[in-house]
Parts: C-alpha cells; structure tokens; sequence
C-alpha cells in the first residue's frame, strides 16, 4: 500500500503522513511541485526520526509518478467522491492518492484515476485535514486488506 500526495502545501502535513507511513508501513510517494522546501526544517520536525522509517520517493510530474508506479490501481481520496471509502474494495497495491490542500487535484488528474472515494462526513463542513484524511484512508484499505501492523 502506498500514499500519494499530489502538490502538497504544507510541511506539516507532510511529515505527519511520513509519520503515518512509517507507523503503519505504507510508502509515501510526493508528486511535485510542492508548496515548500523539501529541506524544510518543519518537515523533520513533525515526522522526526520516523522519517527515517518510511520509503519516500518524489516525482517531478503527476506522468513521472504514474509511470513509476504502474500498474496498481490509484484511488483518488476526494470530496466529491460518490462513494464511501468504507464500502470500497481496497486492494494490497493500492495508492491511495491525496490533493493539495488548497484544491484538491484538477479534474484531468481525477480523470486519470481507478476510483474516486470519499470519507464520510457531517454535510455542513468542507473537509478534514490531509493528515487526519490519509490515516482515515490507509486505516481502512490496511484493515480491509489484512494488513494492520501486528499489535
């Protein structure tokens, strides 16, 4: 199982999906451009030494990426997803892909994808937190898959 990010903005949720990536054994993977320097001291700080558990790889382009992650499904994590990521069939090689914070990703991106997901939420609020999102979603795809880190 893999994270993606595509275009993130923030340092801080970066390190904290490292974090999770490492936590749970899930790769991160980071298509650019971002929205900061990757040597940003606020990347280590949030994920701190666990970045140093977690496979990461950056792309300089959304084609790069997928180029070097085919042939697994990429299942895009987005608000207007029709379906619920808790009646989604994950399987173990998935991508779990993740927009940027401030826009998600452009619709030739989501066009791209195997499916379009969502995490289900109170109708009255736009979003979650990328972080919060991505751990929702790989907690889900990891239990469903029979993947969780052993307790």
């Amino acid at each position: 199982m893999r994270i993606a990010l595509y275009e993130p903005e923030i340092a801080g949720n970066v390190g904290a999906i490292l974090r999770l990536g490492a936590c749970m054994g899930a790769a991160v993977d980071l298509i650019e451009p971002m929205g900061f320097e990757w040597d940003d001291r606020r990347v280590r700080r949030t994920a701190m030494d666990y970045i140093d558990h977690v496979e990461i790889s950056h792309h300089p382009t959304f084609d790069a990426f997928r180029t070097a992650t085919a042939p697994r499904r990429l299942i895009l994590f987005t608000t207007k997803g029709k379906q619920s990521a808790y009646d989604f069939q994950f399987l173990p090689d998935d991508v779990l892909l993740f927009g940027k914070e401030s826009a998600g990703v452009p619709p030739e991106i989501a066009d791209a994808c195997d499916a379009r997901v969502r995490i289900p939420m109170r109708p009255e609020v736009r979003s979650m937190n990328l972080a919060m999102t991505a751990a929702l979603a790989l907690g889900e795809a990891l239990r469903q898959t029979a993947a969780l880190p052993d307790c």
